[in-house]
């Protein structure tokens, strides 16, 4: 069903950095999602009052409150799809994660109430009389939950959506949680089992699990989650493709929502080029990051001092002494400066954020060793962290 619609209401579906196809995207799944879970919280209600279940009620509630999510997944889509402004230069797209947030605090407090209602049946249990009726509806609640897990979760992938991926966890799990509650109704009926109360715990247990999963998903691109390793791999590729490339450094992504990447970066380059035509290969640089990886380049070069015996000399004693300390560290910006009566040694290292020393003991170490190497060597260090 979902693929049909797709292929009816979304054009150029293909183009998925694309706003207006994002948004239409969101359309499809989030229209079919709110028709699939009013339709269950209708047929739950009748099964709930007629057996005075308040598992089959929560569950219920809980398909309810998934037609809300998808409605308020649709209004973020929209939002985030209008173009960039004044107030908003970079766009509007991490609305998409916060109406993730939204939909994964609106699970959280959903499994808080059922948690708390189920204790309460609990201290003061009824009688629960399961129908035919209510077991067919639950099973089939499950077997449209799955579906909509799988098509949520297939859209998602497909769009790199957080909120798209924060409703497919909460739609897996309401599949989960209403397993429970058929498992309570068989039970029930055929076991003479009131065990109504202690799932209704557990399918709120459930759902509070999907929500802070999902809210954890959401929470991390608005933080600054880094980039993809698949996106930093294309880009370096990318770039080193180019013939008066000599090496890159200082990459840094800046994600304003999907479709709205901003990336920086450093190239190096031999400092004896022709400025004009190293100049023209950044710009060529810069456009083909934007054609082919969907983002805003800036790139800044670095000239190098390149066959150079000395530079040559000390950059390969830094390097050996870099190693000695971690055979992963990496330099860059490598040039010499020569003093009176010393050799200044400028270079940059680049330490991943969990160190196991401290920017300063490194420092420390470079520079010691450096001075022992050679009592004229001068180390002027700036340290550089991956934000990749």
């Amino acid at each position: 069903m979902i693929t049909l619609l797709i292929q009816q209401f979304v054009k150029d579906k293909e183009n998925i950095e694309d706003p207006a196809v994002r948004k239409a995207y969101a359309l499809v799944c989030g229209g079919l999602g709110i028709f699939f879970n009013l339709c269950l919280f209708a047929g739950k209600c009748f099964a709930a009052i007629f057996s005075n279940s308040i598992a089959i009620l929560g569950d219920a509630l809980n398909n309810l409150s998934d037609a809300g999510s998808s409605l308020i997944t649709l209004i973020g889509f929209h939002l985030a799809g209008q173009k960039p402004d004044s107030s908003h230069p970079y766009g509007h797209g991490r609305i998409e994660y916060l109406t993730g947030l939204f939909v994964s605090v609106a699970i959280i407090l959903m499994g808080f109430e059922l948690i708390k209602s189920s204790i309460e049946k609990l201290i003061h249990p009824e009688t629960v009389i399961y129908t035919t009726a209510a077991l067919i509806i639950l099973a089939v609640s499950i077997l449209i939950k799955l579906y909509m897990a799988y098509y949520y979760t297939s859209v998602g992938k497909k769009l790199n959506s957080a909120a798209m991926k924060a409703t497919a966890t909460d739609s897996f799990g309401d599949a989960g949680s209403t397993l429970v509650v058929l498992v309570s109704a068989l039970l029930g009926r055929y076991a003479y089992l009131n065990i109504d109360a202690y799932c209704g715990i557990l399918v709120g247990l459930f759902i509070l699990y999907a929500g802070i999963g999902s809210a954890k998903d959401t929470i991390s691109p608005l933080l600054g989650q880094p980039p993809k390793k698949e996106f930093i791999d294309k880009i370096k590729n990318l770039v080193s493709a180019h013939e008066g490339v000599l090496g890159i450094h200082d990459l840094i992504v800046h994600d304003y929502g999907p479709g709205r990447v901003m990336v920086s970066l450093h190239v190096e380059v031999d400092s004896t080029g022709n400025i004009i035509d190293i100049h023209e290969m950044v710009d060529a640089i810069e456009k083909e990051l934007s054609e082919k990886c969907r983002c805003a380049a800036v790139i800044h070069m670095d000239p190098i001092l390149v066959n150079d015996p000395l530079t040559d000399e000390v950059k390969a004693k830094t390097k050996d002494l870099i190693r000695k300390l971690d055979t992963g560290l990496e330099l860059h910006d490598f040039r010499l400066v020569k003093g009176a009566g010393c050799l200044n040694i400028f270079f940059d290292v680049l330490l991943p954020f969990e160190f196991k020393m401290t920017d300063q003991e490194v420092v420390d170490y470079l520079t010691d060793g450096l001075h022992n190497i050679n009592s004229d060597y001068h180390a002027v260090i700036e340290v550089d962290k991956a934000y990749y």
